[in-house]
């Protein structure tokens, strides 16, 4: 019998590639701009030309379907146009982590080998004594923004350089027909900047990017105005785009054909300069980043006009929530990883809330927020049975969406470990309470093991960042010979507090003792002050550093 469902032979199977998402902007955002810093503008309608002419420049290359194309570059328009013709001529995009330390960049580089590179002129001190004589690249195509030539940068093997980016662009046709293929393809690879041993890659398909994309238009376009996503905002990363693609925002945001900056360098000067002259009216960031901007917006004695910022990376602690609402940010939480491409969970709002206390507000904002549309969270214990959702029991955050990376690059074992049982393990402990909302109470490896009992670090940051003298806090876990654990409080000061006691600080964790919001043994009987903490290349907090070099470092 003949099966009434058969498709027509004629019906166009629509396969999730991310040349797709170019296809609605592509006619409703041909005169909406896209700006890289000071240096450049242009409308959509340039930006679809160049990834035409890019595609062009490197279909010359003699290059095959899946060879790696790294790039290393600030947040720019070149960087954007690459999002799109590398994945969409069938290469696999590298975001090369240029705030790596020099081995690991090379690493990245020895371990993906790309066959092409696209290097800022001023990351050539990382790759120019490169042993190019054993590398994959063949090619490599200068990206300068100072006037800085390429010529006898890389010495014998100046051969390699095919030329000056937007010289090639220029020189090169405009016409170029991006194929249909398999939504499984590959599409993007980049490293994670993990605290142990070397980074290890994850990669994404066409299908998962253009989920995720669809995904995250959608979980923050039902949110309202004042903290979701609309049609008139203005968009601008403050995550670097060779970190998890900039949490996949320049795909959703040129999907919807929004007004987009790329701020280059992330110097604060020039972002908050950005954010005031375009009207910058969403961004996300890591806390480090926040911190910079209300530093040098104090500095300038400028506020922020509802600036929409999600945070993610690290903890957003109430202390730092509540200095960004007062100076004008709408700051709330997002949730993911890099193995998560990384949205997995966000702060709700709806249109009707009640009306709340802002101690009650700034609470809402710094909880992990409750999963995006399509993700499967669970709490699992250590034998992998499920925890109840009543916001009381902890265990390990599992995941499923249609996103996740499915293992990582050349490292199975890894990867069969990141998918035990059949959920992505994060290494992240928490809880979830009735109405879904997660809540990560600490990492696994950075819980500090008390006398027996568990104390959440995060817990304890977040009361100590309420100290008014609070600039940045990390709690960390130190030995101790009677209990094996304790907390070692490193904190550093704002400039107008430097005179500020232990004693002083410690007194905000007492009274949360007495509030029954903290077990006394969670209260640090260490302090330790400090001019700045370690971070990691994308600006958390290197909790591992810190325990080798204050494990013995501490004031009382």
């Amino acid at each position: 019998m003949t099966n009434p469902y058969q498709p027509t032979a004629n019906a166009y199977e629509f396969p999730l590639l991310i040349k797709q998402l170019l296809n609605r902007c592509c006619s409703t955002a041909q005169n909406q701009e896209i700006i890289y810093a000071d240096k450049k503008r242009m409308a959509y309608s340039d930006f679809f030309v160049r990834i035409h002419q890019l595609a062009n420049v490197l279909a010359g290359l003699n290059l095959h379907k899946e060879d790696v194309v790294a790039v290393m570059d600030w947040d720019s328009h070149r960087f954007l146009e690459c999002y799109f013709a590398i994945p969409m001529s069938q290469y696999v995009l590298q975001t090369v982590n240029v705030r790596l330390s020099p081995d690991k960049v090379l690493y990245t580089l020895n371990h993906a080998k790309p066959k092409v590179l696209l290097v800022n002129s001023e990351f050539a001190p990382l790759v120019k004594d490169y042993q190019f004589e054993n590398s994959s690249i063949e090619h490599i195509i200068w990206l300068d923004d100072n006037g800085v030539s390429a010529d006898n940068v890389f010495g014998v093997n100046q051969n390699r350089v095919v030329g000056d980016y937007e010289t090639l662009i220029e020189a090169a046709s405009d016409t170029f027909e991006f194929q249909d293929f398999d939504e499984n393809t590959i599409a993007t690879t980049f490293y994670t900047s993990g605290t142990t041993g070397n980074p290890k890659g994850v990669f994404f398909s066409h299908r998962q990017l253009v989920l995720h994309t669809l995904a995250e238009a959608a979980s923050l376009g039902v949110l309202p105005q004042k903290q979701g996503l609309v049609l008139g905002d203005v968009y601008m990363p403050m995550t670097p785009m060779f970190h998890v693609m900039a949490w996949g925002f320049p795909y959703t945001a040129t999907m919807l054909g929004l007004k987009q900056v790329y701020p280059g360098r992330y110097a604060p000067d020039s972002m908050l300069k950005l954010i005031a002259e375009e009207k910058v009216s969403i961004t996300h960031c890591v806390p480090t980043i926040l911190q910079m901007l209300l530093k040098q917006a104090q500095s300038d004695g400028k506020t922020f006009d509802g600036l929409k910022m999600i945070i993610g990376g690290s903890r957003l602690t109430e202390g730092l929530a509540k200095t960004a609402l007062q100076a004008g940010i709408e700051v709330y939480t997002g949730y993911g990883m890099s193995e998560t491409a990384p949205l997995i969970s966000l702060t709700e709002f709806k249109s009707d809330d009640p009306k709340m206390s802002l101690d009650d507000d700034v609470k809402r904002r710094c909880m992990t927020g409750k999963p995006v549309l399509m993700v499967d969270a669970q709490i699992w214990r250590e034998d992998g049975s499920v925890q109840p959702q009543d916001g009381v029991q902890t265990g390990e955050l599992v995941l499923r969406a249609p996103w996740l990376t499915q293992s990582y690059f050349k490292n199975a074992d890894a990867g069969q470990e990141l998918w035990e049982g059949g959920y992505m393990h994060t290494q992240d402990i928490a809880l979830i309470q009735a109405d879904g909302t997660l809540k990560i109470t600490d990492r696994l490896k950075d819980v500090i093991k008390s006398g027996g009992e568990w104390i959440s670090s995060l817990e304890i940051e977040t009361i100590l960042s309420l100290h008014p003298s609070v600039a940045d806090v990390s709690v960390i876990g130190v030995r101790d010979e009677q209990w094996g654990e304790r907390p070692l409080a490193v904190i550093v000061l704002k400039p107008d507090f430097k005179d500020t006691k232990a004693a002083d600080i410690k007194a905000i964790a007492l009274q949360a003792v007495e509030k029954g919001l903290i077990a006394k043994y969670g209260v640090p009987e260490q302090f330790l002050f400090v001019d700045d903490l370690p971070k990691t290349s994308v600006g958390k907090h290197d909790k591992k550093v810190m325990r080798e070099l204050y494990a013995s470092q501490t004031e009382i």
